[in-house]
């Protein structure tokens, strides 16, 4: 029985960031020869009134305000079904003008964390913008389903930037943790980055631990047939990597999501969440 490749499951919301996901899902696709996956998840509340707008009326005006407040509400729901169906067509035609032929739409009601978990196991990475709808109002805030999924994922999380670009050059932060190591391995195994230049940068000191770290993952990379360059920076990591990534002009930037203490906070890691708000680049996650 032949095993069906791992999909690329993509969340698509109808925000600004939306194209850019799916211009970044083609790319994707185009490399690995993987299907994509569309999703758009209708929340629970979404389609129905919070409000009781009926009041304290008379018996028989009251019984016919709540007629039309049902009839409103099925309506509502059904314009946000259509709204979601437009969204998911407009995401499939940016794919299909790309040249991939391999698509697949769902359009779901319920959590966004739930529906990741129910075709995360098919999956070879989850693709999610950088902020939702409210993105232009929220500038300086990473979008709330972005951290819920990244938290609970077990797959790379792909965070989308606000626009496109083609990847050439992918700098790999490492910091000798496990989702670090996870990240030089993940890179090594996948036809994504075959041909790319790979810089992988730790940021501290230059003790003899992290240079055997480095040439470590140079040499993984090297035996998948990847030239990586490695090199040590001194700062803080969220403000060294991001003005490398601005003056070296890489094109994406993949790290673990949490650093090498381990710690698991009800957030997550903070130099990864300060990399992710920083960066005009996309942003590979790995647990």
């Amino acid at each position: 029985m032949t095993q069906q490749p791992q999909k690329i499951v993509a969340l698509v919301d109808g925000s600004v960031y939306s194209a850019s996901l799916c211009d970044h899902a083609a790319w994707i696709a185009l490399r690995t020869g993987a299907p994509v996956e569309l999703i758009h998840v209708l929340g629970r509340r979404e389609g129905a009134d919070k409000k009781d707008l009926s009041g304290a009326i008379a018996l028989g005006a009251r019984t016919a305000l709540l007629e039309q407040l049902a009839e409103l509400d099925a309506q509502r729901a059904k314009l946000v079904s259509h709204r979601g169906r437009a969204i998911l067509e407009d995401a499939r035609a940016i794919l299909d003008k790309a040249g991939v032929a391999d698509v697949t739409t769902r359009l779901r009601h319920g959590d966004i964390v739930e529906a990741v978990a129910e075709v995360e196991n098919d999956a070879r990475v989850i693709m999610i913008g950088k902020r939702g709808e409210a993105a232009d109002f929220a500038k300086g805030h990473l979008g709330s389903n972005l951290e819920r999924i990244v938290r609970a994922s077990h797959k790379p999380v792909f965070v989308a930037s606000r626009a496109f670009r083609p990847i050439s050059k992918v700098l790999v932060a490492y910091d000798g943790g496990a989702s670090a190591m996870k990240a030089v391995d993940h890179i090594a195994r996948s036809p994504l980055f075959q041909g790319l230049a790979v810089h992988v940068v730790t940021v501290g000191s230059a003790t003899p631990d992290v240079a055997k770290g480095l040439e470590n993952a140079k040499a993984m990379l090297k035996a998948a047939g990847i030239a990586a360059e490695t090199s040590i920076l001194t700062g803080q990591p969220e403000t060294a990597l991001g003005k490398l990534v601005d003056e070296a002009q890489f094109d994406m930037l993949v790290m673990g999501a949490y650093g090498h203490s381990r710690i698991r906070s009800l957030i997550i890691g903070s130099t990864t969440t300060a990399m992710i708000r920083s960066c005009k680049v996309p942003v590979v996650l790995m647990r």
